[in-house]
């Protein structure tokens, strides 16, 4: 397949989940994940394109989702998206240009104005939406990042050749 990114980077809430937190009456928070997403993390398996979460909360629940799907990069807490980037995409020898990147807020558009491909959900803002180069038909929770993975690899090859590889 030709000119995959070298990296593909993903936002937690409001990409892989509706964005909505749960707590109960104990304290406990909960998210829900799309088990879809899990066949974009295979793909770029499969691809050798490793993938990285950079998410602003700091939470075991994501740790746990991206330990159960072996996600090579993983870092919470984090208030400047474009830095992390930047730092990873140096320690791998890459530029922000082979980088695919999914959004879908504000601390998302500094990542998303600089990587060579773009991304936002349905259900990112508008002005979210207006600064990438591909908006999902998926809302954030339901399969929004395996539709930005299967869209690259269409729009690079066959996705059949990858299928058939599983």
């Amino acid at each position: 397949m030709k000119n995959l990114p070298k990296l593909i980077i993903t936002d937690i809430d409001g990409v892989w989940t509706d964005g909505g937190m749960y707590y109960d009456q104990t304290g406990n928070e909960w998210k829900k994940f799309n088990t879809s997403d899990s066949a974009g993390v295979l793909f770029c398996k499969k691809l050798n394109i490793p993938v990285c979460i950079i998410t602003g909360e700091n939470t075991e629940i994501v740790r746990r989702r991206a330990e159960k799907l072996q996600i090579d990069f993983l870092f919470q807490g984090v208030s400047d998206k474009l830095k992390v980037a930047r730092d990873l995409c140096k320690e791998m020898g890459i530029e922000l240009n082979d980088v695919a990147y999914i959004g879908d807020d504000l601390m998302d558009m500094s990542l998303l104005r600089e990587v060579g491909i773009s991304a936002a959900p349905d259900n990112a803002p508008q002005y979210v939406k207006e600064i990438t180069h591909f908006v999902t038909s998926k809302k954030g929770g339901e399969g929004a990042f395996r539709e930005f993975v299967e869209s690259i690899i269409i729009s690079r090859g066959n996705i059949y050749d990858i299928i058939n590889l599983l």
